[in-house]
């Protein structure tokens, strides 16, 4: 460990749970590194992700966003395709995207929405949008008609939070800059929607840990278990 993070350490007990404000305040506070930050939340639940019926996923858009740009790419034919370019997307096209996709390997973007029509031509390049997290999908909201809509949410803050193997949730829940206020904000916007997303089948405590992190520096547990 550096020297920084050690001094962090003397600031901050880790063998404690905080409310959520103090939580956030000490991890902003002890962010050392000179660049801004990414603040994130960390969950584990207590569902078992290799049954169907416990999967957690969904979106939710962040009232202070991410404070991360996001390159937007729209596969869509026609007034869609005009739709999404009027709404701001970085990208758009249909099938020169997915020989692009195919023969380049181009993935230069962080969100890929599509209109239903067009998930015939995106399905070709399942296997490499899959693994990248790049695969349009209906319950993330980006397979849609309402392009603008979809734009919009995912250039202001939308994040989608899904369930990984270990039954652990990750998400960016703003910048250190934002401060606690907007920080706190967006956090209760996100374990809220988190908290509603529980399955039926799931039993015994659903927020098994909660943690706060910087990039950098320390994690730090919130008080929060149900």
């Amino acid at each position: 460990m550096g020297k920084k993070y050690e001094n962090a350490l003397k600031n901050v007990d880790v063998s404690k749970s905080y409310q959520i404000r103090d939580a956030i305040k000490a991890v902003v506070d002890n962010a050392f590194a000179k660049f801004d930050e990414t603040i994130e939340l960390h969950v584990n639940l207590g569902v078992d992700s290799r049954q169907a019926d416990q999967q957690v996923r969904g979106t939710v858009v962040l009232p202070n966003g991410t404070g991360k740009t996001r390159r937007v790419l729209v596969i869509a034919k026609g007034a869609k395709a005009e739709e999404a370019t009027k709404a701001g997307a970085d990208f758009v096209g249909a099938e020169d995207i997915i020989t692009k996709i195919t023969a380049n390997n181009w993935l230069d973007f962080d969100v890929c929405i599509t209109t239903p029509d067009m998930m015939g031509i995106v399905g070709r390049v399942a296997k490499i949008l899959g693994p990248k997290g790049l695969m349009p999908n209906p319950k993330s909201g980006t397979v849609t008609m309402d392009v603008t809509k979809a734009v919009t949410d995912a250039k202001g803050g939308k994040v989608e939070y899904r369930l990984d193997k270990f039954n652990n949730i990750h998400c960016v829940i703003g910048k250190k800059s934002f401060g606690v206020d907007k920080l706190t904000e967006n956090y209760n916007t996100l374990i809220t929607a988190i908290i509603k997303a529980k399955p039926a089948a799931a039993k015994g405590i659903y927020l098994k840990s909660v943690y706060v992190t910087s990039t950098m520096g320390l994690g730090v547990r919130v008080a929060q278990a149900i």
